[in-house]
């Protein structure tokens, strides 16, 4: 993957094309300028952009689409506004943030780097899933859970021990749009393959944001940080405490990030729920896991009261799935005045699917990415997957950024928020880059085994063992960024907080 170490410093100049720029074009956009517009769109403070420097150049990962520029800034946002939380905490200026190109490529792939004791992590992908041809097309099956796998063969009339070439020949006799629709009245989760004018003509995407952040203010309360934060402050968000309710990926990478600048995050998961280890031992460092069931009164009784002293409460599961449990967004806030509820969904909260599950490889395949990908390759596929879970991961930092964002708004002016991110509105964004032409985009070295991105691995303890994984791609001078804690076994730590 070629790299230079040349530092690229925002200037006013830059700034103001950031600015200037409107619309769904930003194809003469760079990293350091979607930074420099996302700031601005959240009315963040300008000087702190000063701080910031991205260090390389090139194409960062093998696509049309522009994955580098969106891994660099994206990391880079969420460590720029930790500082800016810091500069709070302690009176000064916002201190220096560096972020290589490279190695924020790199960490957008980290659940793939993984080894534990030297060996690397089985695959997440189930036997079923992936392209399948329809009578007029192709639709995608997302299979990593075994409820869904279950789900999409009991849909297609087949029994829990169906092969994938079983799969394949019931997929023939539908429609792509049929399946889909179908999928989606059943909670499964099966796209449709579209090209972006597909896409483009469905009330769905004329629904989502042009803007990838959501925030809104939800309730008065005073203003300042919370006073645990005035201590200890080794770490940008040390004692800032994080309630996390998630599964794969944005929504634990936002609670990981969090994390990684020192917030107290508390991953709650459910004993009844399934879970995938090869991803979780990635997205779990820097938390501590509980275990509860907000279906048992006890178990919820005790969520609501860990709520209730909690600065942030992240949830990442279907719109509208926790409200059913009396954990709506007003619910919290009726407890906890001054909680920031940052929510992740794939369709965002908004048109006629905003209800609907889905996951990063079913919304690159139904808004025209997948099928873009292929026609840039020029290979004859119908169908290309970008190579990593780029919406996942940019998701997932700006939520960060976002619950950072309404953290700082917080701080200035008082309140409580809600954060919004889609994986559909990631898409939209990144679209918006515009793409390489041709197949140059596809002229680089891609990563593929943890011995290829070593220079950015570390290894420490996990409950699991020697864990040798991705470190955190930003550095903030006068501060430590990274995990203190490593992996353990779901549900190890008590439901209580550090401090």
């Amino acid at each position: 993957m070629p790299c230079c170490h040349a530092t690229i410093q925002l200037n006013s100049q830059n700034v103001a094309k950031a600015t200037a720029k409107d619309g769904l074009n930003r194809h003469s956009f760079d990293a350091k300028d979607t930074v420099a517009y996302i700031w601005r769109g959240l009315q963040l403070p300008e000087t702190a952009l000063r701080s910031l420097s991205l260090t390389g150049e090139g194409l960062g990962l093998p696509s049309s689409f522009k994955i580098g520029h969106l891994a660099q800034s994206t990391i880079a946002l969420s460590a720029l506004a930790a500082a800016l939380i810091q500069s709070l905490r302690n009176r000064s200026s916002v201190p220096k943030v560096t972020v290589s190109l490279r190695h924020a490529c790199v960490e957008f792939k980290s659940e793939r780097f993984l080894l534990l004791d030297g060996k690397p992590m089985p695959s997440p992908w189930g036997p079923i899933g992936g392209l399948h041809k329809t009578i007029d097309g192709y639709v995608r099956v997302h299979d990593n859970f075994p409820n869904h796998r279950n789900g999409a063969l009991a849909l297609l009339g087949l029994e829990s021990t169906a092969t994938r070439q079983d799969v394949a020949e019931r997929i023939l006799s539908w429609t792509s749009a049929d399946l889909e629709s179908e999928a989606f009245r059943s909670n499964f989760v099966i796209s449709a393959l579209r090209s972006f004018e597909e896409w483009d003509s469905l009330p769905q995407a004329q629904a989502i944001d042009d803007f990838p952040i959501s925030i809104r203010k939800i309730n008065d309360s005073p203003k300042g940080l919370p006073e645990r934060m005035g201590q200890n402050n080794d770490k940008c968000l040390r004692a800032l405490r994080v309630l996390e309710m998630s599964r794969v990926i944005a929504a634990p990478l936002a609670g990981k990030t969090l994390a990684a600048h020192g917030a107290d995050v508390m991953w709650i998961t459910s004993p009844y729920l399934p879970d995938i280890p090869a991803v979780d031992r990635d997205l779990g460092r820097g938390k501590r896991t509980v275990q509860l069931d907000i279906k048992r009164p006890d178990d919820k009784a005790r969520l609501l009261e860990l709520a209730l002293s909690a600065d942030v409460f992240i949830q990442g599961f279907r719109p509208g799935s926790l409200a059913s449990h009396g954990l709506s967004t007003a619910n919290l806030v009726a407890i906890n005045p001054s909680i920031i509820v940052a929510n992740i969904s794939a369709y965002g909260p908004k048109g006629p699917w905003s209800q609907n599950r889905g996951f990063d490889s079913l919304v690159q395949t139904c808004s025209g990415m997948n099928a873009s990908e292929a026609e840039h390759f020029g290979a004859g596929e119908p169908a290309r997957p970008m190579p990593c879970q780029a919406l996942d991961h940019a998701a997932g930092y700006l939520l960060a950024t976002g619950i950072l964002t309404a953290l700082y708004k917080r701080a200035e002016g008082g309140g409580a928020y809600e954060v919004d991110v889609s994986l559909a509105g990631v898409m939209k964004y990144l679209r918006s880059l515009g793409q390489y032409p041709g197949k140059t985009g596809f002229q680089c070295e891609d990563c593929i085994k943890a011995e290829d991105v070593e220079e950015f691995l570390e290894t420490k303890m996990s409950a699991f063992g020697a864990l040798r994984a991705v470190k955190h791609s930003a550095t903030i001078d006068g501060v430590e960024t990274g995990w203190d804690i490593m992996p353990k076994p779901l549900g190890s730590d008590k439901p209580e907080w550090l401090d």
